[in-house]
C-alpha cells in the first residue's frame, strides 16, 4: 500500500490550479521533456513511462484516474484482473521515480525554471516554480534594489556550501554504487536478458543488425498521377530507435556488429553470422519469418498477427492511413533458423510503435524478466516467440505486455 493511502478510499484531491501552481502547461511539458532526457531517467524506460503518464493525465484534467490499479494496467500492461495487493510494481516504481526526481533536481535540474514533484502517498504530480531559478532571475532583473540583491547574495553564500556538500555526498555514493555494481556483476548469475542473447552472441563473427525499408507514397512532379511508390529509400522511425538500442546493447557487450539497411543483407550474410532483423515481417525477407507460428500478415485487412496462418484477435481494426494508433502488436522471435543454420532474432510491430516497444523489451533487463516469468525452465536452450500488446500514450509506446508465448 502507498504510504498515507487507505484502501478503498479515494485520495484527497487538490484543485488542478493548485497542482500546476498556475504554471503554463507548455512550461510544464518542456520541463517534462528535460527531466525525461536527464541522466537519472534515460536509463529507465519504465520510470519514463510512469512519469509521462501521470504528468500528461494531470495536465489533461484526469488526475482523479491516477490510482494504483489504473496505472498498473495502463502503464505496466497488467491484465484487467490485476490486484495491487498482490503486485507491488506500481508502488515500487513510484518510490523509484521520487528518488530519481530528487537526484535530478539536486544536480542536473537544480536551476530549471519548473520542478515536477511526486508527493509521498499519491500518484498525482505537482508542479512548482523553482525557487533557485526565481531568486537568480530576480537578482538579474533591471531595477532590482540593492538590499534585495544583498539579501540574495547572503542567501546564496549560505546555501551554496549545503548544495556542494549534497552533490559531493551524492557523488561519493554514486562512485561507491558503481564499484559495487561492477563487483556484483562479475559474480552475479545470468539474467533473463543475458540468457536471451547468449546464443546470438556466441562466436566472433560480427552480428548483422538489419533495418527494413518502409514503402512510402510520395509526390512525384514527373508522374502523371502525382504520386510514386518509394520502396528502397526510407526507414521507419521506430526501426531506427530499435537499431540504436540494439547497437548500444552490442557495444556494451563488446560484440562487433554491422548495421545493414534494406537490400544490403543477403542470404549468405544470414548463413555466416547471427542476425537481428528489425521490421522484416513486412519486407522481401518475410519468407523467413512467415514459416514461424506467429507472423504479421500485412496482405489482408485488418492487419494483424496470425497463428499458424489463422487470424487472431491481435489485429488493428481501424488502422488509419497515417498509421497513428493508440495501440499496437508486435512479435519478438529468437530462432536457430533451419534455412540459414544461424541464430536469428526478429523484432517487428504492425506499426513503428510495436517495433519500438519490442526493442525496448529485448534491451531492458526488468522488462525481459517480466516477459519470461512463466517460461519453462529450459527456455534459454529453445527457440521462442513472444507476442506483445503495446498501448500508445501521447505518441509514445508504453512498456509492452506479453499476450502469448511459444517455445520449441
Amino acid at each position: 500500500m502507498v504510504q498515507g493511502q487507505t484502501p478503498g478510499l479515494p485520495q484527497s484531491r487538490k484543485p488542478e490550479s493548485e497542482l500546476t501552481g498556475n504554471i503554463p502547461e507548455s512550461a510544464i511539458r518542456e520541463e517534462l521533456a528535460r527531466v525525461l532526457s536527464g541522466h537519472e531517467f534515460r536509463s529507465s524506460k519504465r520510470s519514463q513511462d510512469f512519469l509521462r503518464y501521470v504528468v500528461e493525465n494531470t495536465l489533461n484534467g484526469h488526475s482523479e484516474t491516477l490510482k494504483e490499479r489504473t496505472i498498473g494496467i495502463e502503464v505496466f500492461g497488467r491484465p484487467a484482473s490485476y490486484d495491487p495487493s498482490d503486485d507491488a510494481t506500481v508502488r515500487v516504481k513510484a518510490g523509484e521515480v521520487r528518488k530519481r526526481l530528487g537526484m535530478y533536481y539536486a544536480a542536473e535540474g537544480l536551476h530549471n525554471p519548473v520542478r515536477i514533484e511526486l508527493p509521498a502517498g499519491t500518484y498525482i504530480p505537482e508542479f512548482r516554480a523553482n525557487g533557485v531559478a526565481h531568486l537568480e532571475s530576480a537578482a538579474l532583473a533591471p531595477g532590482a534594489s540593492t538590499p534585495a540583491a544583498g539579501t540574495l547574495l547572503r542567501r546564496s553564500a549560505t546555501a551554496s556550501p549545503r548544495w556542494l556538500a549534497a552533490i559531493c555526498i551524492i557523488g561519493v555514493f554514486f562512485l561507491f554504487g558503481a564499484g559495487l555494481w561492477i563487483w556484483i556483476r562479475g559474480r552475479a548469475p545470468l539474467t533473463p536478458l543475458d540468457q536471451f542473447w547468449a546464443p546470438v552472441l556466441q562466436g566472433s563473427a560480427p552480428v548483422s543488425v538489419c533495418a527494413a525499408y518502409v514503402p512510402l507514397l510520395g509526390r512525384d512532379p514527373n508522374s502523371t498521377q502525382g504520386f510514386t511508390l518509394f520502396t528502397d529509400q526510407f526507414v521507419g522511425g521506430g526501426d531506427l530507435i530499435a537499431v540504436s538500442r540494439l547497437s548500444a546493447l552490442l557495444t556494451r557487450r563488446q560484440r562487433a556488429y554491422h548495421v545493414r539497411i534494406g537490400n544490403e543483407i543477403s542470404l549468405h550474410d544470414l548463413e555466416v553470422a547471427p542476425a537481428i532483423m528489425v521490421g522484416y515481417s513486412l519486407t522481401h525477407w518475410k519468407e523467413i519469418s512467415s514459416e514461424l507460428r506467429y507472423f504479421i500478415d500485412a496482405s489482408k485487412t485488418p492487419v494483424g498477427i496470425t497463428d499458424h496462418g489463422a487470424p487472431t484477435q491481435w489485429t488493428l481494426l481501424n488502422l488509419p492511413a497515417d498509421r497513428h494508433t493508440n495501440e499496437d502488436y508486435a512479435i519478438v522471435s529468437r530462432v536457430f533458423h533451419p534455412d540459414t543454420h544461424a541464430m536469428l532474432v526478429e523484432l517487428a510491430g504492425i506499426t513503428q510503435y510495436g517495433t519500438d516497444a519490442a526493442s525496448d523489451l529485448v534491451t531492458t533487463p526488468d522488462l525481459m524478466a517480466d516477459a519470461l516469468r512463466g517460461a519453462p525452465q529450459d527456455w534459454p536452450k529453445k527457440n521462442m516467440q513472444l507476442v506483445l500488446h503495446v498501448k500508445v500514450i501521447s505518441g509514445a509506446p508504453s512498456s509492452p505486455r506479453v499476450v502469448a508465448t511459444y517455445f520449441w
